[in-house]
């Protein structure tokens, strides 16, 4: 999907695609290890691409020969995962902002007996982020409920300088979805999935990135 607001990675070939290709597969899969370590490393990858476009500031340091010029982030930052499949991506981005603060919140699928979901979210702490630019990390997006509930809960507390999704796979009709409902927000994924299910899942996808990620967990 082509937007000024949407940035899809593997849009072009680079390293992204194998680890892309290894979380995938479901033989890769069986190493919680290393699809840990892989969704780290696109969430270095995500913040390499993201710190293109933050704002700088220029300032003079002294080398052992002479002063030079040298331009600094001048974003106040806050990384945020959704717990529990984003802690990964949220240390990977983390490794590249040294000086940015960490906030976490427990959203997740409610599940009813007639396979109908709701999201719920019981848990948020942050750091203050107004006027701040957050990165609100998450490796799947998929119908987007679960990031409307997330960024309505943002808009009672106060106004962040620049809102940010940085997500593993994004499905179409959840990019579509939540750029309706916030129309500042941007969405930076390192892939862009055409389908998505009656029960809500991404195809092709990779599966519930958490479990892969943790271990299975008891359904909510």
């Amino acid at each position: 999907m082509k937007s000024d607001r949407v940035h899809v990675l593997n849009a072009s070939n680079s390293i992204l695609n194998t680890y892309l290709k290894e979380i995938r597969n479901i033989e890769t899969q069986k190493d919680r290890l290393r699809f840990r370590k892989n969704i780290e490393r696109i969430g270095n990858i995500l913040a390499y691409e993201i710190s293109k476009t933050l704002d700088y500031t220029q300032e003079t340091i002294q080398t052992p020969l002479s002063p030079t010029q040298v331009e600094s982030i001048q974003d106040e930052m806050v990384i945020m995962s959704i717990l529990r499949a984003g802690i990964p991506l949220q240390q990977g981005i983390l490794n590249y902002f040294d000086h940015a603060d960490a906030g976490f919140i427990g959203a997740y699928r409610k599940h009813a007996q007639d396979q109908s979901f709701s999201i719920a979210m019981d848990y948020f702490t942050s750091p203050a982020f107004s006027e701040r630019t957050i990165i609100l990390c998450d490796p799947m997006l998929a119908t987007g409920k679960s990031f409307i509930s997330v960024l309505n809960a943002f808009k009672e507390i106060n106004q962040p300088k620049r809102l940010i999704l940085a997500t593993v796979i994004a499905s179409r009709f959840g990019i579509e979805t939540l750029l309706a409902a916030h129309p500042k927000l941007e969405i930076w994924t390192a892939a862009e999935d055409p389908e998505l299910t009656e029960k809500g899942y991404i195809v092709p996808g990779l599966g519930d990135a958490g479990d892969l990620a943790y271990g299975s967990k008891e359904q909510s």
